[in-house]
């Protein structure tokens, strides 16, 4: 009998694996957390519940780069919660420890709801194919089964990546504005750097989790998702007003309006 993906990875969520640290690389500035603040940490943690946060059901880890700059990768680990069998969600993270930085999101539909999309829409997302099919996409700790079953459900999808914090630059703070992030689409374009030494971090080996998942189908990836490919990119510019989110008057003066551009 043929397990589903959510059957296998809950077996898994049971039995428990051991996997690498990959710790942040970022140091936010603050003082230390007092004992009162542990305190109260420790209460909230008791008595509230986080349904939300205990949705997460897979920790996946691969690379991103920044929409129109390929030379800006970075490692993203995506902590997915499954809403339906055609949509998922992921906060992303830089490290797998409890002081990773919180990076941005991402969002993740089937390819049948893709298809829906509106032309200027389908420009923002991408393809996952080639990042299954590569290896360089990885669940640590699934063992191989739970692995081919998530990566089946995984490569035919496509993803809308927006990122906050920069932490391959800004190493203190989230500065800046939220970024277009889009995934790797061939071979030669991922730094190997990278992938070498998240393999040696985690304790998995790409070439060979490649060679495991060459008989899961990959289709062709739908037209109009990886745009920036044909040079149509896309990204956030500082600009006044609220652009596709304002609604009518907005109740500010001018000068009010102004404050907090850059």
């Amino acid at each position: 009998m043929k397990l589903s993906p959510l059957v296998l990875l809950a077996t898994v969520a049971l039995a428990g694996c051991q996997t690498g640290r990959s710790p942040s690389n970022v140091t936010a500035p603050g003082a230390p957390t007092t004992t009162k603040t542990q305190a109260l940490e420790t209460g909230a943690s008791v008595l509230q519940s986080r349904p939300p946060v205990e949705a997460i059901s897979a920790w996946l880890d691969g690379f991103h780069f920044y929409n129109g700059d390929r030379n800006g990768q970075m490692e993203a680990h995506h902590y997915v919660t499954i809403l339906n069998e055609d949509v998922m969600q992921a906060v992303i993270y830089d490290g797998n420890t409890k002081d990773a930085k919180l990076m941005g999101v991402e969002y993740i539909i089937s390819e049948r709801l893709f298809k829906t999309l509106p032309p200027e829409e389908k420009k923002l997302w991408h393809s996952h194919q080639h990042e299954v099919k590569s290896g360089s996409l990885v669940a640590p700790g699934l063992p191989q089964a739970a692995d081919h079953a998530l990566m089946e459900k995984v490569v035919n999808t496509y993803g809308k990546t927006w990122h906050t914090w920069h932490t391959d630059r800004d190493k203190t703070l989230p500065l800046g504005i939220p970024a277009l992030m889009m995934g790797f689409t061939a071979d030669g374009q991922l730094d190997p750097a990278l992938v070498a030494e998240r393999d040696r971090r985690l304790g998995v080996d790409t070439k060979a989790i490649r060679a495991a998942r060459s008989d899961i189908v990959a289709r062709p990836v739908v037209k109009g998702a990886d745009a920036w490919q044909q040079g149509d990119v896309i990204q956030l510019q500082r600009v006044q007003g609220g652009g596709e989110h304002a609604h009518g008057k907005t109740g500010f003066s001018p000068a009010e309006q102004r404050t907090g551009q850059e």
